[in-house]
């Protein structure tokens, strides 16, 4: 996922592929209203035992499972188990700490909302 936000406009509708983890940009768009702002929307599946690397996202953003088990933990907190129809929420300070599939076994896809800084990277490392 690294430089995400600046693929986006050549990628919309095509998968990224790496770790496990299929990205699948949904939509990028400015938020007129909110001067400096921009919406990103994406899917991301999972392949069973997938997880992602410490990260932030400097952005809010919103995680809505699809299909299958989800963990999630923000620095400072203890991991959620999610499961298709919840979700989770992470702020502009957040430190995602863990992000991966529940299962060994079977895949899981979520949709994110992020609502970030126009341009901005979607994925960077932790502060």
């Amino acid at each position: 996922m690294k430089k995400l936000a600046l693929l986006i406009p050549f990628v919309v509708g095509m998968a990224l592929a790496s770790d496990g983890k299929v990205i699948t940009p949904l939509m990028l768009k400015e938020l007129t209203d909110i001067p400096g702002k921009e919406a990103l929307v994406l899917t991301v599946d999972y392949a069973p035992g997938s997880e992602d690397t410490v990260h932030c996202h400097e952005a809010h953003a919103f995680v809505y499972v699809l299909e299958g088990s989800i963990v999630m933990q923000l620095k400072g907190a203890s991991p959620v188990t999610l499961n298709a129809g919840q979700v989770f929420y992470e702020g502009p300070s957040d430190v995602h700490v863990v992000g991966r599939n529940a299962s060994k076994t079977e895949p899981a896809k979520f949709l994110v909302v992020m609502f970030k800084n126009k341009g901005a990277d979607a994925v960077l490392p932790p502060h």
